[in-house]
């Protein structure tokens, strides 16, 4: 029999390392659902049955290498800025390690989400209003700099630019590559741009002609394009990580949110798995990427479940108010040339990736400095780009 030690009881303190055992070696699943069109089937590994999510990953690896520097003390707060998922990472993390985290969101932020983080234990600190430059996330990082400036020995782990936040999917990788034969196509969604550069590397040293998709929500800056308001949370950024690997994307994919959408109900009706606005879009491309390219090997990730998206993606109401009613979903991609030429409105591929990030949002640098944990050279000499994990 397999057991594993209950959790500390309620209202206890101190770390609980027993929850580390619950973290990653998630399955993987066959999905062969019309989305939108018939297409030979893909593998999505189901992040979302991994305890805390996708990010808790990243967020243990980030509190751990903070740890071993000396930039986090034992017991010291943890503040972070958040669009949902990290943030139930990081509340996992703090337990697991012994950290109380103090998480800083905006109004945008499902009540459902709020409710979840609050209940794992996480501070919530919200935002009222977006930044003329750089939207919500650019809000969400001022906000951090006064916590910090007001909380001396709190720890920034800054997913965006800290190079431990690739470094946490080397577990996924090993994974990915114990699971599946071969792949010939990996589909990752960029965010932060933490899971895609933490794959990349080792995946290509195992499969030296792995070919690699980037997904992108519209209205997006990572690649190329003008920031613009995007309704899709935890997809695309209005700023610059400098965690993502431009250079190791074979092409870009862009996807508005009504194919984001209808591609994850049908996912839901046609495969019982589903998720948000970025198991969505990636599933979308993946399902094209197997169609246009019959006997290869497809692979992406489902980055959360569908719970937090009750109110949302699956909720009729707002999907009609928000135009996402399915009556116009694409069935391909538009191609474009250069992103720094055309802006897309929808569904768009380039295969000329920019090597630098572009639009006219401003690096995370430019807006959040250090905290008093975190050395500013460190945060200064990160790299703008890194595919093995270690940068």
């Amino acid at each position: 029999m397999n057991t594993l030690p209950l959790p500390r009881a309620a209202g206890s303190t101190g770390a609980n390392p027993d929850l580390l055992a619950l973290l990653g070696r998630t399955p993987v699943v066959r999905v062969g659902t019309e989305l939108p069109c018939p297409h030979p089937g893909f593998w999505a590994k189901l992040e979302y049955l991994s305890a805390g999510g996708m990010k808790a990953r990243a967020a243990v690896s980030m509190l751990r290498g903070a740890r071993r520097r000396g930039e986090l003390r034992p017991g010291a707060l943890v503040v972070e800025s958040t669009s949902g998922t990290l943030g139930i990472g990081l509340a996992f993390a703090g337990q697991a390690l012994g950290h109380p985290v103090r998480l800083v969101g905006d109004r945008e932020l499902e009540p459902s989400m709020r409710q979840l983080l609050r209940a794992h234990g996480a501070e919530l600190d919200l935002v009222e209003h977006p930044a003329a430059v750089g939207g919500w996330q650019a809000a969400r990082l001022a906000r951090l700099r006064e916590i910090l400036r007001g909380t001396p020995g709190a720890y920034w782990p800054d997913q965006y630019n800290n190079p431990d936040n690739p470094a946490g999917y080397a577990s996924m990788a090993t994974e990915l590559a114990d699971q599946l034969d071969h792949v010939d196509i990996l589909v990752c969604s960029v965010g932060t741009g933490g899971h895609s550069a933490g794959l990349i590397g080792p995946l290509r040293r195992r499969w030296p002609a792995l070919t690699v998709i980037g997904v992108d929500s519209v209205g997006s800056t990572i690649f190329g394009q003008p920031a613009r308001p995007r309704l899709m949370r935890g997809l695309g950024s209005s700023i610059r990580p400098r965690n993502v690997a431009h250079h190791a994307f074979d092409e870009v994919h862009w996807v508005g949110p009504a194919a984001a959408v209808d591609a994850c109900r049908r996912l839901a009706q046609g495969s019982f798995v589903s998720g948000g606005w970025s198991t969505g879009a990636v599933a979308l491309v993946a399902a094209w990427a197997a169609r246009v390219h019959p006997g290869t090997t497809v692979a992406t990730i489902f980055p959360d479940g569908p719970h937090r998206y009750l109110g949302t993606v699956y909720d009729d109401a707002f999907c009609a108010a928000h135009g996402l009613d399915g009556a116009h979903v694409p069935t391909h991609p538009v191609e474009i040339l250069d992103p720094g030429i055309v802006e897309v409105g929808g569904w768009a591929r380039c295969r000329t990736v920019a090597r630098t990030p572009g639009g006219p949002g401003p690096s995370v640098g430019e807006h959040a400095p250090a905290s008093a944990a975190t050395p500013a050279s460190r945060v200064a000499s990160m790299p703008q780009t890194s595919i093995t994990g270690s940068a």
